[in-house]
């Protein structure tokens, strides 16, 4: 299945689906290169943005969730890859402890943890869910769509480790992306792996710092096909004192806006390309689409809506003041629909591996909006049978293994960009200055 397309500037994406099909052994083994060098995030999810004359990246979730939309065709992909990721960090491992969120109400998330530990139960490993809940005193159980059941248990925490009741687990598996702070049971663990190390969480992670190594991943990956990053990258600024309460305090807001509306201009003039670009800007820290304003005049950036759309919940930690970091980014539109509703994929990745994907979709927002809402749905890709086996002699545009390759290529270009910003901010690493 590949979505339907009702842009006619379609020639540019089905030149670089063309280029990357015939480039494909050049890219696998730059890739296989460039894992010798730099560790894979553990596991992630990468939101797409196909614009027919661009496809790129425009969020990367390193505590992903949306793994209940993998078919079970997908599932073999997703053991293998979770039996890699395993052996490479604790190959005696045999317990995993899983740390959710707070959201064990929302039946989707639960159908997520299930899903996750359908599949690191059959790598080999015995699952159980703990939480740094305080409220949580003993086991407690919640009940999925299906009528079956998680358990969700308390953390205990033994002077360097951390496990539950009759569980010593040798990896933890974090799928909370600390937005709300570190919880003390997760600090200074010295004798377990913890994965996503704590820095990948939004305490201390930012997405400016993010698109500054994806830029620098798709200068590379862009120089192996001898084309334009562009195509590949959405460009990206930072303004790190805004105060929307204050006159001045959206100077730099509307001088990164103005600057960057500039260059995409030039950009959409170079390619022909005959629209009216926009920007997102968006806080620069938070997850499941925190904070986004879409903006196609820096005229229309005033402190009242700035204000509101950076109030989200989910755009700043827990007990945090307003946000003063935000992030302006190209804004790529999405020209794919099902059954007429706008849709973006996104793909899903564990360790160095493509395991699958599915479409966001939302009948009740624009080409230019966020899709990640309130209102939107999901359609599995069929990544199972196509991610790794393009057929390299179909034409452009017309295969949908050819175009699922294609973003899987553009979503492990994502990944490598985490482990190369993962790499930078790593506090314990050693410094050469």
């Amino acid at each position: 299945m590949v979505p339907h397309l009702i842009t006619a500037l379609t020639g540019p994406i089905n030149e670089l689906e063309q280029r990357i099909l015939e480039s494909m052994p050049a890219i696998e083994r730059w890739f296989r290169l460039e894992w010798m060098e730099h560790t894979p995030p553990f596991y992630c999810s990468v939101d797409l943005r196909n614009a027919g004359f661009k496809l790129a990246p425009v969020d990367t979730d390193l505590f992903p969730e949306g793994f209940n939309h993998l078919t079970p065709p997908m599932l073999p992909l997703a053991v293998q890859a979770a039996m890699a990721a395993i052996e490479k960090i604790c190959p005696e491992a045999k317990n995993l402890l899983l740390v959710p969120d707070n959201r064990c109400h929302n039946s989707f998330y639960l159908e997520h943890l299930q899903r996750l530990v359908q599949i690191f139960t059959q790598a080999g490993l015995n699952v159980r869910l703990g939480s740094p809940d305080p409220e949580l005193t003993g086991p407690r159980r919640v009940g999925l769509p299906d009528g079956s059941e998680l358990t969700v248990e308390p953390l205990l925490r033994k002077r360097a480790r951390l496990g539950l009741k009759d569980f010593d687990p040798c990896t933890i598996l974090l799928n909370d992306d600390l937005r709300g702070g570190v919880p003390r049971q997760l600090q200074n663990l010295h004798e377990q792996y913890l994965l996503p190390p704590l820095h990948a969480g939004w305490a201390t992670r930012r997405k400016s710092r993010h698109f500054q190594s994806y830029e620098e991943v798709a200068k590379k990956f862009a120089k192996l096909l001898g084309m334009d990053p562009w195509l590949i990258n959405p460009m990206a600024a930072r303004c790190g004192e805004v105060d929307t309460g204050s006159a001045g305090g959206l100077e730099c807001v509307r001088t990164q806006v103005e600057a960057m509306l500039a260059k995409v201009r030039r950009k959409f003039k170079e390619y022909g390309i005959n629209e009216k670009p926009f920007v997102v800007v968006k806080a620069d820290a938070g997850g499941m689409g925190a904070g986004v304003l879409t903006v196609r005049d820096a005229r229309e950036i005033d402190a009242e809506r700035l204000r509101r759309a950076l109030a989200r919940p989910q755009a700043r930690p827990a007990a945090a003041g307003p946000v003063t970091e935000v992030i302006i980014q190209e804004g790529v539109p999405t020209y794919e629909r099902i059954n007429e509703a706008v849709a973006e994929p996104v793909v899903c990745m564990i360790d160095r591996y493509v395991v699958g994907g599915y479409y966001r979709v939302h009948a009740e927002r624009g080409i230019d909006e966020n899709l990640n809402a309130p209102g939107s749905s999901y359609v599995p890709l069929a990544f199972a049978e196509s991610h790794q086996l393009p057929a390299r002699g179909a034409k452009p545009g017309a295969s949908a293994p050819n175009r699922f390759y294609m973003y899987g290529v553009i979503g492990r270009l994502a990944m490598l960009a985490a482990s190369y910003e993962l790499e930078a901010t790593d506090p314990d690493a050693e410094s050469y200055d």
